[in-house]
């Protein structure tokens, strides 16, 4: 399933059916970038920041690998594996 996803800061996007939802937060620092992971039931839900190193191109959210292909501070592009 390689899908590739472009997400500007503060755009969102759903994993898969059943699976969180992730934000891009930015890059509070120039070495490192953020992403937000979001679960909700209902009316209820919440979220945390998930940091990640810049050179660190393959990471794991809710059990979706996630390929880094270029972040930068407006924007992160990635693929679903």
């Amino acid at each position: 399933m390689d899908k590739s996803v472009v997400l500007p800061v503060g755009g969102g996007y759903h994993l898969k059916t059943g699976k969180d939802r992730i934000t891009y937060a930015g890059m509070p620092s120039e070495r490192v970038y953020s992403i937000a992971q979001r679960k909700a039931m209902g009316y209820q839900g919440y979220a945390w920041n998930l940091y990640f190193p810049v050179g660190r191109s393959e990471i794991t959210i809710d059990g979706i690998n996630i390929i880094v292909e270029n972040v930068n501070a407006d924007e992160i592009r990635f693929r679903l594996r």
